[in-house]
């Protein structure tokens, strides 16, 4: 949580799901500990997909999966809700190329930025 902005790979969902996989426990566990740590701290979650698809669902998909990560902060962690925004990006901020099922892979990921 030193970095202003802070990307995992270890947040999954289902393919045009906002629903978390049970992997993804342990990174959102991480997270939260880094809030419990530090009551000051204050993050944005955003959301982002693969290019696969129609570009407004992917946007509302990002937003979505951005909700779904705060939800579990807050409910499970007990994290105060104020301290927690949530942006959705869709494809529009990729990591890697969309071109390969690696790249695509990339770039469906959970960020968190220092507010």
């Amino acid at each position: 949580m030193s970095a202003d902005r802070y990307v995992t790979h270890g947040i999954l969902f289902d393919t045009g799901s906002d629903r978390l996989k049970p992997e993804s426990a342990a990174v959102i566990k991480s997270i939260a500990a880094g809030l419990q740590a530090n009551p000051d701290l204050k993050l944005k979650i955003e959301g982002h997909t693969d290019s696969t698809g129609d570009a407004a669902l992917n946007l509302d998909l990002s937003k979505r999966r951005a909700a779904a990560v705060k939800q579990v902060l807050v409910a499970e962690f007990q994290i105060d809700a104020a301290r927690l925004t949530t942006d959705g990006l869709g494809a529009t901020k990729p990591l890697e190329p969309n071109d390969t099922p690696q790249g695509r892979a990339q770039n469906r990921r959970v960020e968190f930025v220092k507010q």
